[in-house]
C-alpha cells in the first residue's frame, strides 16, 4: 500500500448519487501528502437547509384560491445545466395592483388571502422552482403611465456572493408589455423574451439562464 494514502482513502466509496450539476463530495481523508498554499477561492450559500427553506414558501395565496396561477421553470447555468441548489423570491402587487406593504406609494393594501411575497428553492424536482401566486395588476410607472403585470424576482444560486434581480412578465399581456417603460427600455426582441413567461395549462413558464447565449435580463440596483 502507498505509504501515502490511509486505508480509509483506499476503501473510499465514489459511487455515491448526486444531482446533475452538484459537485461530487470528497473523502474527507488527506489523500495527499500535506502541503501550504494558497487558500482557494469559496463561494457562500445560499445554505438552502438552514432557516430559507420554508414550508409555505411557494404559497403567495393558499391551495384552492380561486384564480390562482402557477409561475414554473427552471434555473439553468452558463453550461445549459440545472442549477439544484437554487433560491426564488418573489415580491408583487396584487389584482387591483396594491402592495401589501406600509412604504407602497398608495398606501398599504390589503387583497385577501394574499401575502405578495414568495420563496421557492430547486431542490425537488432539481433545477425546478414553482410559486403559487395570483397574477399582478398594473401599477404605476412614475411617468404618468402604467407598467405592464410583472412579478419582480431574486435569484440566489452558487457562483453569486449576492442576488441578482430580474422580472416576470406575461405573454398573454401583449398590449399592456407593448406600453411598458422597463420592457421598452431593452435592447431588442430577444432580451424582452427572456423576461416573457408563456401561458400554460395552470399558469405560466419562464426558464431562467445565468449566462451563455440565452442569458436572462437581470437588472442593476
Amino acid at each position: 500500500m502507498d505509504r501515502h494514502f490511509s486505508r480509509q482513502v483506499l476503501d473510499a466509496d465514489e459511487s455515491n448519487d448526486r444531482y446533475e450539476g452538484m459537485p461530487r463530495r470528497g473523502s474527507g481523508f488527506l489523500d495527499e501528502p500535506l502541503r501550504r498554499g494558497t487558500t482557494p477561492s469559496a463561494t457562500v450559500g445560499p445554505y438552502l437547509a438552514i432557516g430559507l427553506t420554508w414550508a409555505d414558501g411557494p404559497d403567495v395565496v393558499p391551495e384552492g384560491t380561486e384564480g390562482a396561477v402557477w409561475l414554473r421553470g427552471r434555473v439553468l447555468d452558463g453550461n445549459g445545466h440545472l442549477v439544484p441548489d437554487a433560491m426564488i423570491e418573489t415580491w408583487q402587487a396584487d389584482p387591483d395592483g396594491g402592495f401589501d406593504h406600509p412604504d407602497a406609494p398608495q398606501g398599504a393594501r390589503r387583497f385577501p388571502g394574499f401575502r405578495g411575497f414568495g420563496r421557492s428553492h430547486t431542490v425537488q424536482p432539481p433545477g425546478e422552482y414553482g410559486i403559487r401566486t395570483l397574477k399582478p395588476g398594473r401599477v404605476p410607472d412614475g411617468k404618468g403611465g402604467l407598467q405592464a403585470p410583472h412579478v419582480d424576482v431574486s435569484l440566489f444560486a452558487r457562483g453569486l456572493l449576492d442576488r441578482v434581480v430580474t422580472r416576470i412578465y406575461f405573454g398573454d399581456e401583449a398590449a399592456a408589455n407593448a406600453e411598458d417603460d422597463v420592457l421598452q427600455r431593452l435592447p431588442d426582441d430577444a432580451a424582452r423574451r427572456t423576461l416573457i413567461a408563456r401561458p400554460t395549462a395552470d399558469g405560466y413558464l419562464l426558464d431562467f439562464h445565468l449566462q451563455g447565449e440565452d442569458e436572462t435580463v437581470f437588472f442593476a440596483l
